[in-house]
């Protein structure tokens, strides 16, 4: 993937030429006094394309369904709630 980049007055003057870069693949950095502060880059695949190109490539295994419901582990004694007994634990 090719990056180009672009000043904030030119990024700017012609943004519909870097939004045409990025939608053909290619990032854009954005620079403020030559220092990059930020980049534009294309859009990734869905995550539903990209859990269905992984289960295409054997990397991951899903039936489709839900997971079952698990009980916690544990419980809290008390009135008290987890935050609480966090907050207090952190003084």
């Amino acid at each position: 993937m090719s990056e180009a980049r672009a000043s904030i007055r030119e990024l700017k003057s012609r943004l519909s030429h870097y939004l045409r870069l990025t939608r053909a693949g290619e990032s854009v950095v954005i620079t403020d006094r030559g220092v990059p502060i930020g980049r534009i880059v294309p859009m990734g695949p869905e995550l539903a394309e990209r859990l269905a190109a992984m289960r295409d490539a054997g990397q991951a295994q899903w039936s489709g369904r839900k997971l079952a419901a698990v009980k916690p582990i544990a419980k809290v004694r008390g009135r008290r709630t987890v935050a609480e007994l966090l907050v207090e634990d952190r003084e």
